[in-house]
């Protein structure tokens, strides 16, 4: 446990310390990027509640044996001012803790069809589709990204 309410329940059993930089070469705006794992797969990912969903790069998903086959559904969505067909999936992702416990979880996840057009951008991770799944915290301070289950408390 690392993070506790006033009246003691727990609010978070992880923690791990987040990069605060631009997530592309040439960008100017800091993102928090956690490292994440996927499929044994340790990728950068940008934290960003305003993305729908997990949307993870495809040269990544094309790693972890991703296919058309087992996709829930397809949609186009606009991502950094593109607009991109794909497939969503379900599949666990586990947030990794420098402090306390991993979180595993499933995830909804967006896979753009076309690798060549996705190009340096990072995998993100949205509030729909992963973060609204558990309780999580980000202090600035000390540069840590607080997380535990919903079940807790």
């Amino acid at each position: 446990m690392v993070l506790f309410f006033l009246n003691g329940d727990t609010f978070a059993t992880g923690a791990a310390r987040y990069d605060y930089r631009p997530a592309t070469e040439g960008e100017v705006t800091n993102r928090i990027i956690l490292q994440v794992d996927i499929a044994g797969i340790l990728i950068e990912a940008v934290v960003d509640t305003g993305a729908p969903y997990v949307v993870l790069e495809p040269t990544v998903a094309r790693i972890i044996g991703l296919s058309s086959a087992s996709a829930i559904a397809r949609e186009r969505m606009l991502i950094r001012g593109m607009r991109l067909d794909g497939n969503v999936y379900r599949f666990n992702m586990k947030l990794l803790a420098t402090l306390g416990e991993d979180e595993e979880l499933e995830a909804t996840i967006f896979v753009p069809d076309s690798e060549e057009y996705w190009g340096n951008f990072p995998s993100f991770i949205g509030l729909g589709g992963l973060l609204e799944r558990v309780r999580f915290a980000v202090d600035p301070s000390t540069d840590m990204f607080y997380f535990g289950s919903l079940a807790l408390s």
